[in-house]
């Protein structure tokens, strides 16, 4: 197992770059064999699902559990492990989890959130803890009255000491936060994960970028500024705070709408947001993507593996749903009744494969000969 800290003289963004990399194939071999293994916190890129409905009917809060809304089972969990996924991303409601602003976690929630748990470590796998609410609570904005960045890192800071196994639990910050300025939850994001650090929390984080988090829109000037601008120097005391990006298949990018654009569209627009985070010391995670089950869309679906498939710059992904209260949405790679959903013939082979497994192939770094060299 690879410790959570190097020798002092070796940076930690230098090992994650350029040292690490080269003990991944190691890494993936051990988790494989020992599923008690800190998957979060190993270098191998984290690769697997959203298992949604822990946030479905929003209109209805806290609503009612297993009638408003749902977590997944044992073997959820099972199947996609089995498909040789490493990383759960669960999204779940801030309203849900802390009832009231400031206060305790509510127990029967956080009793579910903690079987979710148990379940990822079971099947050796990293549970990403996505707080599903777009940059408010209850409609009320982070910022722009009652909720405040001290709000977040409450929350936040409660999960993370309830939650204290940083191997199987990972913590995603905000997920989407359109309603707010771009700059505005750049701050937010920062003060957060500085709080939390000074805390004592450990966790991988994950850090959305503002507004939908969109890999189309990166450098667009949004509300005043644009992600490429306002992200590039976050920085984490740990080095352990990854930035998350979506992206969609369908014209205008939504999600919604089951038609997709052409594999080599999405080109330029990766191209482009890998080397703004090559150059600015940054790691992404894809958190958020999905494709219709059309031939066509399947070809567009490899294509945004591909292009986040090099694990210098991208940390990992998660394909956007599963769950087993999807049914037949669109976008679904739930199994149909034990069956494999069509995406999942594109899903598998990069559940299963790491880019830099042969570190002679040329594209992946090799260790120094001396440890200690600048």
């Amino acid at each position: 197992m690879i410790p959570d800290r190097l020798p002092r003289v070796i940076s930690s963004r230098w090992a994650a770059r350029h040292l690490l990399p080269w003990f991944a194939g190691l890494v993936l071999a051990f988790s494989a064999l020992s599923p008690a293994s800190a998957i979060c916190l190993q270098e191998a890129p984290l690769r697997g699902v959203n298992l949604s409905g822990a946030e479905f009917n929003s209109k209805s809060i806290p609503g009612q559990l297993f009638t408003d809304y749902t977590y997944p089972s044992p073997s959820d969990f099972e199947y996609f492990a089995e498909k040789g996924a490493n990383l759960i991303r669960l999204p779940v409601r801030w309203e849900r989890v802390q009832r009231e602003l400031g206060g305790e976690l509510h127990d029967g929630e956080l009793n579910q959130i903690r079987k979710a748990v148990a379940n990822a470590r079971n099947n050796g796998q990293c549970l990403l803890i996505d707080l599903h609410n777009y940059g408010g609570y209850e409609g009320d904005i982070i910022g722009k009255g009652r909720v405040t960045t001290a709000h977040l890192v409450d929350v936040w800071s409660r999960l993370a000491s309830a939650l204290n196994d940083t191997g199987h639990v990972a913590l995603g910050l905000m997920n989407e936060p359109f309603t707010m300025d771009i700059a505005d939850w750049a701050t937010v994001a920062q003060d957060t994960v500085t709080a939390l650090r000074d805390q004592g929390a450990s966790h991988l984080i994950l850090v959305s970028g503002g507004r939908w988090s969109g890999v189309h829109e990166w450098f667009k000037d949004k509300t005043g500024s644009s992600n490429a601008v306002e992200f590039a120097d976050f920085s984490d005391p740990l080095d352990r705070s990854v930035l998350e990006v979506h992206q969609y298949l369908n014209e205008g990018y939504s999600g919604t709408r089951a038609d997709c654009l052409p594999p080599e569209h999405f080109d330029d627009m990766f191209s482009n947001i890998s080397r703004w985070a090559d150059d600015n010391e940054q790691r992404l995670f894809l958190g958020e993507f999905g494709s219709p089950p059309r031939e066509e869309c399947l070809a567009s679906l490899e294509r945004l593996l591909e292009l986040s498939n090099d694990p210098l710059t991208w940390r990992g992904w998660a394909y956007w749903a599963a769950g087993a209260w999807w049914g037949d949405y669109f976008l679904t790679v739930h199994p149909d009744n034990g069956q494999d959903r069509p995406q999942m013939s594109v899903l598998e082979d990069y559940f299963q494969g790491w880019s830099c497994a042969d570190v002679d192939s040329g594209r992946c770094p090799k260790p120094p000969e001396n440890l200690a060299a600048d």
